[in-house]
């Protein structure tokens, strides 16, 4: 392969601020070698970083596809791939030779021995390391890979990404691509990058530790707030070192309850020594009636008591209830700080750990006193959901079963036939919880503090809020989940009663919720008969009454949720009077 190529006149870089003087002069005239994987952005991250620092950047495949005239995928065809990894090796070497710059390389190249080696000895390499979601999302995008030119894509991506993960581990650097601005990783380089070269020996290997990927990574972006949810198993094992890479120096105050500290804590506790993180600690009693104004105070205190600064992170260790608490009490304390969610449930995985909000329940409804406060960090370890209780399983399930309703009707029939192995706690479960988590952190992007869209997400809770009020909050009767699924139920059937769904789709979602053993009749939630005045009393209390006007999710079809204003009061209650009277 030729690697004779006439060089565009390139373009004046443009003015560097202070630190990319620093960071450049640092590079002692290295250049920068992007690794990973396709669809990794090594190109457009790339151009930014090169932008950032003031340097020229070049893309080795576009190098070798301007030598030859040829597309890489013709060379893989004409040729064959050794020849192509070989011309591949002598152009990087070319590049590498000629000074400071930002090189793009292609997916395989680092995997060459040699290749790997001259860049050790030569460059700073940096992996853009992604999740296989994140991948496959953006490749199909370019269906022009030649390694993924074949009847099974997905799987030759995965066993890519298992062969070659472990040697892009060993470049000098990783930054997270993931489906934030570009900007925002192109930061996150430039700051490890001024950390690392601040060493000045360039024959050490900068990364010396690189922390396992999680199976599934969703970004929640909100600008210069977004933070990423890892999911996968192991993940209370590295959460020292994770909290210790995203805020260096910072102490943690953790919060959980009694049943999950007994598994949890001291799992966490270890992994935040090893990483050197300081931290103490508050144990509140399980259940629902701990989300109150007197927990909040005892939390408060109690962190205060510990002396924790405005720079140190609370963290949330457990489902919804500690999870809301710890947020409220970091929207408060010193006037507002960063906390990381470790969300130990299905139901605080998929929802309440996702979105900001956070709050504590009063005597007049739930969720009534509370603020939006985005977690830095949530990390849900899907290793701890072996521990839960068949039936808070079952009723974490009901907020993954929400997001097919609202509008991913494909979602709601793949869980329909893979529901079985979800519950199995096989790879299709954590497959559930990040399609869940993209569902919710698409919304929460677009409507934040629920000004819009965001409503939606509340499909089923107008009726199980109200439910969950009734009985006390008292979860040996109805845990929220279940409130959820009896709610999504009635909704679904109230809006085929006002001819707005067919008939069938209703069917089709009791049918399913029943499958998997949740309720789906409100004479269930309330363990007996129910009095119609007396929901729609507690409905009047909900976040979502405006002007006194009832507010509900309902439905077209499955996949087709709206938000529907103004609706009739006599119309819910008469349908909550032959709800009574149905049974269960």
């Amino acid at each position: 392969m030729s690697d004779q190529v006439i060089a565009p006149t390139p373009e004046a870089p443009p003015a560097r601020d202070l630190l990319a003087e620093k960071i450049v002069a640092a590079l002692a005239g290295r250049p920068l070698v992007l690794v990973g994987m396709m669809g990794s952005g090594k190109t457009s991250i790339g151009k930014r970083l090169a932008q950032r620092l003031g340097l020229a950047f070049v893309d080795s495949d576009h190098e070798i596809e301007a030598a030859h005239r040829l597309t890489i995928a013709e060379i893989f065809a004409s040729h064959g791939e050794p020849y192509f990894r070989n011309g591949e090796r002598r152009v990087l070497a070319r590049l590498i030779g000629e000074g400071e710059r930002v090189i793009a390389t292609g997916g395989g190249a680092f995997i060459d021995a040699r290749t790997r080696g001259l860049i050790r000895e030569r460059a700073v390499s940096i992996w853009l390391q992604a999740e296989f979601g994140v991948l496959m999302r953006r490749v199909r995008k370019r269906p022009t890979r030649p390694l993924l030119q074949n009847a099974d894509p997905e799987g030759v991506m995965r066993d890519l990404i298992a062969r070659r993960y472990p040697v892009y581990a060993e470049a000098d650097l990783v930054a997270h691509s993931r489906d934030v601005p570009h900007e925002t990783i192109v930061e996150e380089i430039i700051q490890a990058l001024d950390a690392h070269l601040a060493q000045g020996d360039f024959s050490a290997k900068m990364n010396t530790s690189v922390l396992p990927p999680p199976a599934a990574r969703v970004a929640v972006a909100l600008g210069d707030r977004s933070y990423d949810i890892l999911i996968g198993p192991d993940l209370i094992a590295t959460a020292g070192a994770r909290i210790a890479q995203l805020r260096p120096g910072a102490g943690a105050f953790i919060v959980t309850d009694a049943h999950v500290g007994a598994l949890w804590l001291a799992p966490l506790e270890a992994s935040l020594e090893q990483a050197g993180v300081r931290f103490s600690r508050i144990i509140l009693p399980p259940g629902e009636s701990t989300k109150d104004f007197a927990h909040f105070q005892q939390l408060c205190e109690a962190a205060l008591e510990a002396r924790i600064e405005r720079g140190d992170l609370l963290v949330a260790l457990g489902g919804g209830v500690i999870g809301d608490l710890t947020g409220f009490a970091a929207a408060s304390l010193r006037r507002g700080m960063n906390f990381v969610q470790i969300p130990t449930t299905v139901l605080s995985q998929v929802d309440s750990s996702v979105g900001g909000k956070t709050g504590i329940n009063t005597a007049q409804g739930k969720n009534l006193v509370g603020a939006f406060h985005q977690p830095a960090l949530v990390l849900a370890d899907t290793g701890a959901l072996a521990t839960l209780p068949p039936r808070e399983f079952a009723a974490g399930y009901a907020e993954i079963v929400k997001y097919g309703l609202i509008d991913r009707p494909e979602f709601f029939d793949w869980l329909e036939k893979h529901w079985p192995a979800v519950f199995g706690r096989g790879p299709e479960l954590e497959y559930a919880i990040a399609v869940s988590c993209e569902s919710k952190a698409a919304v929460v992007a677009r409507d934040e503090t629920e000004q819009g869209d965001r409503a939606l997400l509340n499909l089923g809770h107008t009726f199980g809020h109200a439910l969950e009020k009734i009985v006390g909050y008292d979860s040996s009767r109805l845990v929220h989940g279940e409130g959820v699924a009896v709610g999504m139920a009635c909704a679904f059937r109230f809006s085929a009663r006002q001819g707005l769904c067919p008939e069938g789709a209703a069917a089709r979602v009791e049918a399913h919720l029943r499958a998997v053993g949740l309720p789906t009749r409100i004479p269930q939630a309330l363990g007996g008969a129910g009095d119609a005045q007396e929901i729609l009393a507690v409905m009047a209390q909900d976040k979502k009454v405006k002007r006194g006007a009832l507010t509900f999710i309902l439905a077209r079809d499955i996949g087709q949720s709206f938000i529907a204003r103004n609706v009739e009061v006599e119309a819910v209650r008469a349908f909550l009077e032959d709800e009574l009277q149905s049974g269960d």
